[in-house]
């Protein structure tokens, strides 16, 4: 989901663009020395308390440590610069992107994007939500059929996404599984291991590009069909392992970010259950709730390394060109300039402009597929779970160790 996909390091796949640096001299000393970034929360619901102090004291675009590489990065955590940097060509996320000029164009991410919204289109996500709704449902009749406590993320959460990216490419029912597996695997961070994951990627990318050749040959009605017709058109033809590629992209985007969220909106709606309450009594809230549960998201996770191409103004200072810049969108949209009352959770709030997909070049392609997913996924577990509460106290909830996005180790819960 655009920026809610992060990762845990300042490298991408590409190269640093040649030539980058630090924003001060080796060994100069911070200028906001607030510790290793990104910070830790005293609470697993609640943000961590350096947000804030970034974003009211002198130093906006602070230079801090990456906690897990002890590599500099500039921090953004103000809503104006965070969007700004979004919307920047001059930042783009690996060496590959910059134009001639040193200008971030992005163009191989463009073209990527213009085939992907000829394909994933309103009409085709409209058409997908009964297969969602099917999917989400199987889910909560496995739970009920399971011991309780239920883990939430387990049995839900995680597989929804998986599934539903599954259905979208015409994945085989029976595969889905393994792609929620090779997804985990490779996403996940350290979590499974060097050579596990090396060979998830192995197994994942031999898969797609099998199921790619199988739909080519008997096509359907689903996105990997549609992606294969208007490529077959174009001319010249891209290769098959460009379509593969896109769909391994797909699988991120619409997976494993789309689990963190799910795994977490939930916990905050029942940390307070007054609040699952008004949208068992009002089901019109369910749209508005999910915009503002993805603002009130407090991912910790470091967000996606940006490169800047020549020297920009950010935060009122300029930082120069080679920097490594992350944003905290989650504190962006904590922004007290932007958002009233930024750290209450406000079901009805509107407008809502936050971050949580990204802005600009760079903002979440699958954000309507997502949203699809997330109000689905709300709706089915108040219609079949009313009663759905936390097994054990939020403050006992733990953080995930070794995956890209912030989330849970368990959500267990009752009903």
């Amino acid at each position: 989901m655009g920026e809610a996909e992060v990762a845990d390091e300042t490298k991408p796949d590409g190269a640093k663009p040649e030539g980058a640096k630090s924003a001060k001299p080796e060994g100069a000393e911070a200028r906001c020395p607030l510790g290793d970034f990104p910070f830790a929360a005293e609470h697993p619901l609640e943000p961590p308390k350096e947000w804030a102090a970034l974003r009211a004291e002198g130093c906006p675009v602070p230079e801090l440590r990456l906690r897990s590489t002890g590599a500099p990065v500039r921090v953004l955590t103000r809503y104006e610069d965070v969007h700004a940097m979004l919307s920047d060509p001059r930042f783009p996320r690996d060496a590959s992107e910059a134009g001639p000029d040193g200008i971030g164009t992005g163009e191989r991410h463009q073209r990527w994007r213009r085939l992907v919204d000829q394909a994933l289109t309103a009409k085709r996500v409209a058409a997908l939500r009964p297969r969602i709704v099917t999917i989400g449902h199987a889910l909560v009749d496995a739970m009920e059929a399971g011991p309780t406590p239920a883990d939430l993320w387990a049995g839900f959460a995680y597989p929804f996404p998986a599934r539903v990216v599954g259905a979208l490419l015409g994945v085989p029912e029976a595969d889905w599984d393994r792609f929620a597996y090779w997804s985990g695997a490779l996403f996940g961070g350290d979590r499974y291991g060097e050579r596990e994951t090396r060979t998830a990627r192995e197994e994942l990318l031999a898969y797609l590009g099998e199921h790619v050749a199988r739909t080519r040959s008997a096509p359907g009605d689903d996105l990997l069909s549609k992606l294969i017709e208007i490529t077959d058109a174009a001319d010249p033809r891209p290769p098959g392992a460009v379509l593969v590629q896109i769909a391994r992209g797909l699988m991120h985007a619409g997976h494993e970010t789309t689990s963190s969220v799910i795994g977490k909106l939930v916990p905050v709606l029942l940390d307070d259950r007054s609040r699952w309450q008004r949208l068992l009594d009002d089901r019109t809230l369910v749209r508005p709730a999910v915009e503002e549960l993805l603002r009130f998201d407090v991912n910790r996770g470091p967000g996606m390394p940006r490169y800047l191409t020549e020297d920009a103004q950010l935060g009122g200072e300029v930082i120069p060109k080679g920097s490594t810049t992350v944003s905290v969108v989650a504190s962006a949209n904590r922004d007290e300039r932007m958002f009233p009352r930024p750290d209450q959770l406000d079901l009805t709030r509107t407008p809502n402009r936050h971050l949580a997909f990204g802005a600009g070049a760079h903002s979440c392609i699958g954000q309507a597929l997502a949203r699809t997913e997330l109000h689905v996924a709300l709706e089915i577990l108040l219609d079949r779970l009313p009663g759905l509460d936390l097994a054990v106290p939020s403050s006992e909830l733990a953080r995930r160790a070794g995956v890209l996005t912030d989330s849970f180790e368990q959500v267990p819960v009752v009903w």
